[in-house]
């Protein structure tokens, strides 16, 4: 019956097998029916008479003793027949009853697997191949790391670096067997002399044509798309003002040859717009205030001290948005390092020769006659010396209490008095409102105390008065602002003088990276609304809520000290809504030109347009004030007021991208930011839950197993810190896999890439980005990576089980 068919695919398959009713039908009644007997007789009967029924002649009749004889022979035949079609029915039913079988499991199986798939995503479904562009890119990048699941010996000893003996200088090795330039080790320029700038990641020029074969990290990956932004032409028309000067700011920044031919001469230009300087012969004598005020104002340059406008995470009402101005001592040329024994700074006696030499050689590069370079370099590193070891280190100013200092202007005005803090701070926030009343933050005021007494001492040096060594150190101090803007011997004595301090990884920046990061710091508002017309906001947004939803989950399932502590970090986290930063804060086009309406962009003329991107700087800090402000060019994602801000600078490729398979974008992008969320709420878990030292020791515990047959364990034991880092690690992977099979039940028809199962797609891309560009990875005692073999000792969660034969111990029963 029509109604019993089989799907259509099944009834092109068995449209030639006997139906099963009708065999049954057979089978249950042995009197042949109407439609038995329609089917014998046709076929018995006439063969039966041609054997026993010859056509009759005149001659035959007689003789009827013979008929009595094929009377049998016909019985037999016919019980011969009858058997023959009932194993003809019965091989028929036979093939059917297979074929329903073959059919019901393969259909069945099919079936079970769309609707379970998704619940348990190892089944391993067929899966089908992402073939875009950037898909390929993908692929191509994934071909280079390490497989946990096909080779289990080598990754379970898997090491980035070509040592793994090392915790904190750890290179990146790709494996055996491949080119010897993809074996590029992954550098770290870690400058502890100098606070404020923290860890910068630079590479060189070998590195940057090798880029495509890795995982970028997070900074590199959003410069590389801002450049392609900025290098790209609109085929639909002429962009806008605001988007034609940004991308004329860009175009003369790597225009090296107008900038190699300027030389020092626009510098020099406006080092007499200032009023000239001593080292010259010509100086004006222009009050010191004064060009401090306008150093601040138009040059983003302070001498003696930085600001900042912040928050004070001091303040009564925690929801507060209040913003400070605060101030902090500066980052000094001259090298320093602090001595634990007398508790104070002093200048570093072993790089003082090579501060000397390029000093002398940027006097000489200005122009400055080499008789007087010595009396000036000599003047501007005494005062140097003199200002720097009264700062000190931020763990010192911790220890003292030094940080978050209330004042009010005139308060400060009283204590350090050289400097005019009324005059300097309205230049520096105009047209911001500032009065004596307001007040500010500060972050070393013994510092701030003793420098107005160094300064106000050297101003009324009168023997000196004619050289100028406080204007002199305010114009070295410009110099090292517009060193980006001037042709390349500015910026190679630079390098050498950082080499002289040690930092022989400090490497060329290349000219593209340079030249993003300058209009990125003018022109953030237009890279922000291009970067926004180009992102997919749809799949970000899930991503966002997925992983949140996992990670309150993880939360709800950790042990708590007491009911107490469990209700005050699940109000903390339930309050807090994840949203993208860019919403409601993009301005259209019209809003981006007349912001920019005054700025012109010069071609050819790089320095003028570096002076105007300086400008737009010190307009930028008023924006600091306003409650609404956001960076959404930021790497890391942040808590604003009740909100989990998510930057849209974290969505680009080859972190993130639309075409992806959602298991390439959950195991890379996905797993980098459930790590940013649990570092944010780190010291409100780790105070109030016993688990995150329990998973801590448990995932060092499978380490160890692991890998003490091979010699590698050495003879200690984890900090605290370290058992907290990989509770986040390990909790990040989990929360990442969760969100990801969250997707997966919402699509169960993703894409993959070289053939592989969504979840083993995943763990592969978690292990690159773990590889390649991991923040936090310098805090483990092992790679991240690793927490792959841990995750599946529960084999439900992975593709297969991670077994090694040659590593009997590896037999891990417990599951973190």
């Amino acid at each position: 019956m029509i109604g019993n068919q089989p799907e259509p695919q099944a009834q092109l398959q068995f449209q030639l097998l006997p139906q099963p009713q009708f065999q049954l039908q057979v089978l249950s009644d042995p009197q042949p029916s109407p439609q038995a007997q329609v089917l014998s007789v046709p076929q018995a009967q006439p063969q039966a008479q041609a054997l026993s029924e010859p056509q009759p002649s005149p001659q035959a009749q007689p003789q009827a003793q013979p008929q009595t004889v094929p009377q049998p022979e016909e019985e037999v035949k016919t019980r011969v027949f009858s058997r023959l079609l009932l194993f003809l029915l019965g091989s028929s039913l036979c093939v059917s009853v297979l074929g329903l079988a073959y059919y019901s499991r393969q259909h069945l199986a099919a079936v079970g697997t769309e609707v379970k798939k998704a619940d348990n995503p190892n089944l391993n479904p067929a899966v089908f191949p992402c073939l875009t562009p950037a898909c390929q890119e993908a692929s191509a990048r994934l071909a280079l790391s390490v497989d946990p699941f096909t080779q289990p010996c080598d990754y379970f000893l898997f090491t980035c670096g070509s040592d793994g003996s090392s915790l904190t200088n750890r290179g990146r090795q790709r494996g055996k067997g491949l080119p010897s330039h993809l074996q590029v080790e992954r550098k770290r320029d870690v400058d502890a002399g100098r606070q404020g700038r923290g860890r910068k990641e630079r590479q060189t020029d070998r590195e940057e044509e090798e880029m495509t074969d890795r995982m970028l990290d997070r900074q590199t990956a959003l410069l590389q798309s801002l450049k392609a932004i900025l290098e790209v032409e609109d085929l639909s028309g002429p962009a806008s003002p605001a988007v034609q000067k940004a991308r004329g700011f860009y175009r003369s920044c790597m225009e090296k040859g107008p900038t190699e031919s300027a030389g020092a001469e626009p510098f020099l230009r406006l080092i007499q717009k200032l009023g000239g300087w001593g080292v010259s012969g010509a100086w004006n004598q222009t009050d010191f205030n004064s060009t401090l005020s306008l150093l601040m104002r138009d040059y983003a340059t302070f001498p003696f001290f930085n600001l900042y406008v912040g928050k004070d995470p001091n303040d009564v009402d925690p929801r507060s948005n209040k913003k400070y101005i605060q101030i902090d001592q500066p980052d000094f040329q001259i090298p320093i390092e602090w001595s634990n024994e007398k508790q104070k700074s002093k200048a570093n006696t072993q790089t003082l020769r090579p501060f000397l030499a390029s000093c002398e050689k940027y006097l000489a590069l200005l122009g400055s006659a080499p008789i007087s370079n010595s009396l000036h370099v000599g003047l501007f590193i005494s005062l140097s010396s003199e200002l720097a070891v009264t700062a000190a280190p931020l763990h010192h100013r911790l220890q003292l209490g030094l940080l978050y200092q209330r004042k009010t202007i005139r308060e400060l005005q009283t204590l350090a008095p050289t400097i005019d803090w009324l005059g300097c701070l309205q230049a520096a926030f105009h047209p911001h409102p500032v009065s004596q009343l307001d007040q500010v933050l500060l972050h070393n005021l013994p510092y701030i105390i003793q420098m107005s007494r160094i300064i106000g001492k050297w101003l009324n040096k009168h023997e000196l008065s004619a050289s100028g060594p406080i204007h002199t150190y305010m114009i070295l101090s410009l110099l090292q602002t517009f060193i980006p803007a001037l042709d390349s011997r500015f910026a190679e004595t630079d390098r050498k003088f950082s080499s002289a301090q040690g930092y022989t990884e400090k490497q060329k920046i290349p000219r593209w990276k340079q030249c993003v990061l300058e209009t990125e710091k003018g022109f953030d508002t237009v890279l922000t609304s291009l970067l926004h017309k180009t992102t997919v906001h749809k799949e970000m947004e899930e991503m966002t809520e997925n992983i949140f939803s996992s990670l309150k989950s993880k939360l709800a399932d950790l042990k708590w000290r007491d009911e107490e502590s469990h209700q005050s970090v699940v109000n903390k986290v339930w309050s807090l809504t994840p949203r993208l930063s860019s919403k409601g804060a993009i301005l259209h086009d019209t809003e981006l030109d007349q912001m920019f309406s005054k700025v012109t962009i010069r071609e050819h003329d790089y320095f003028s347009n570096y002076v105007q991107s300086l400008s737009l700087q010190q307009k930028k800090r008023i924006d600091l004030f306003s409650e609404t402000e956001e960076n959404n060019l930021s790497i890391t994602l942040f808590i604003s007021g009740e909100d989990l801000v998510f930057p849209i600078g974290l969505f680009v490729p080859p972190l993130f991208h639309p075409t992806y398979p959602p298991a390439v974008n959950y195991g890379v992008l996905g797993s980098l930011i459930a790590k940013d969320i649990l570092h944010l709420l780190l010291p409100d878990i780790h105070s109030q839950s016993e688990t995150v030292q329990t998973v801590g020791e448990c995932v060092w515990e499978h380490y160890v197993r692991v890998t003490q047959g091979a010699g590698r364990v050495g003879a200690f034991s984890l900090s605290s810190a370290q058992r907290q880092e990989m509770w986040v690690q390990y909790s990040a992977l989990q929360v990442a896999l969760q969100a990801y099979h969250l997707n997966l039940k919402q699509r169960p028809d993703d894409s993959s890439l070289s053939g592989l199962s969504h979840t083993h797609l995943f763990l592969t891309s978690f292990t690159q980005i773990n590889c390649d560009s991991d923040p936090y990875r310098e805090f483990m005692p092992f790679e991240p990576s690793f927490l792959v073999t841990v995750l599946c000792t529960n084999s439900e969660l992975c593709p297969t089980t991670m077994t090694c034969p040659d590593k009997p111990q590896q037999n891990l029963t417990n599951n973190c």
